[in-house]
């Protein structure tokens, strides 16, 4: 699904907003929040405007977009189907 070249632009002008914000001199978070929350900026940056995983990792390095691409697929394995027990008779 093509994404117009206007949502591609207001994403990153977000996401510049967003990396503005945490360099501005306050409270140092530690490193597991600003990964935290940023992650959550992206997620949310991500649902608003529909965009699909391969739209997100168009927009890293291809290093980072394999990682990323990674760690969704080690997400969806971690937790293995539970099966249902047989009924005893």
């Amino acid at each position: 699904m093509p994404v117009p070249n206007d949502a591609f632009r207001r994403f990153q002008e977000e996401l510049a907003a967003i990396d503005r914000k945490e360099h501005l001199p306050a409270a140092k978070p530690t490193g597991d929040t600003r990964l935290a929350n940023a992650r959550a900026d992206f997620l949310s940056l991500r649902k608003r405007y529909g965009l699909s995983v391969a739209d997100v990792v168009a927009f890293f390095p291809e290093e980072e977009g394999i990682a990323y691409l990674q760690q969704l697929i080690a997400a969806s394995e971690a937790r293995p189907a539970r099966k249902r027990k047989p009924k005893e008779a």
